[in-house]
């Protein structure tokens, strides 16, 4: 068992890129991680890692290592599991994902799965940007939008139907449009561009409207282009379960209800592939799950 912790350890190091990093997720000191790392280096007789004082990087020995124990330890996690009587997942969970995705739909979401494994450690990278998965050590990216890479293992979670939103205050003061195409008189407020691309495409009666918005306000999470919406800087187009608090509140109002919008789908993806944790798996598993009971309940 010491030596697998060494594996596990050695793996953490090299996706973190850090000593201090992995000794914190495992209860080390960084001496101890060092000096743990530094005795399987010397039982294999080969350097897997080069320290520097600002990085810790791989060798060309430490990456072919690692590719080769990282399906290992993660048959290994699987074994472990299929035999825990009450099947609770432990260890640490990595996962990325859109920031207002995180706060609005996953986190509330993944609480009763976080209750029934009180061992798991869940770490939560919420960011719009695109990250560095492998760099970053990430389990499970959760992504918005178009699949970007066709040949990544992913998963898709759900559909999230798109709406067009502004604050009654902005119509108070600019009308209310009646048509898609009155948008191009309107100001627009720009999100993400996996949420919010500049070609609204709108479809009702087997007619489809594209229209090209030049924003006028713009911001690079999702959460900034609802907040400026309800503000009243202008008229935004976001997932309906983003703003759905806004819009029971009252401070963003729908705009054409009787159009179809082209939905936002919503994908894991799992940087490991085949070698992804059971814990990883099993989060997506309850978010489909959960997904699937609440678009069936509460309907936008």
């Amino acid at each position: 068992m010491k030596d697998i912790f060494a594996l596990k350890l050695f793996t953490r190091v090299a996706r973190l890129g850090s000593f201090s990093a992995a000794a914190r997720e495992c209860g080390l000191s960084q001496s101890q991680a060092s000096r743990i790392i530094a005795d399987l280096e010397a039982d294999l007789g080969a350097r897997l890692l080069t320290r520097t004082t600002r990085a810790v990087v791989l060798t060309e020995a430490g990456a072919e290592f690692l590719a080769r124990m990282e399906p290992i330890l993660s048959a290994l996690d699987d074994a472990e599991q299929s035999v825990r009587e009450n099947g609770e997942l432990r260890g640490v969970l990595r996962m990325s994902m859109p920031t207002s995705f995180g706060i609005r739909d996953a986190i509330p979401r993944l609480s009763s799965f976080a209750a029934r494994h009180p061992n798991l450690h869940l770490q939560f990278l919420l960011e719009d940007r695109r990250q560095d998965l492998v760099r970053d050590a990430v389990d499970v990216a959760i992504r918005l939008g178009r699949l970007i890479d066709s040949t990544a293992t992913a998963k898709l979670i759900a559909t999230i139907p798109r709406v067009v939103v502004a604050s009654p205050s902005y119509l108070a003061s600019h009308g209310t449009p009646a048509t898609p195409e009155d948008l191009v008189h309107h100001r627009i407020v720009g999100g993400t561009a996996t949420a919010v691309p500049t070609a609204w495409k709108f479809e009702r009666d087997g007619k489809e409207s594209v229209i090209q918005l030049e924003p006028h306000f713009s911001t690079n999470e999702n959460e900034g282009a609802i907040s400026a919406a309800a503000a009243g800087y202008g008229i935004t187009s976001t997932s309906g379960w983003a703003c759905r608090r806004e819009l029971e509140e009252g401070s963003l109002l729908r705009l054409f209800s009787d159009w179809k919008m082209v939905g936002v789908p919503v994908h894991a993806y799992f940087p490991m592939g085949r070698a992804t944790r059971a814990a990883g798996r099993a989060a997506v598993d309850h978010l489909i799950a959960k997904f699937q009971k609440d678009s069936k309940a509460v309907p936008l």
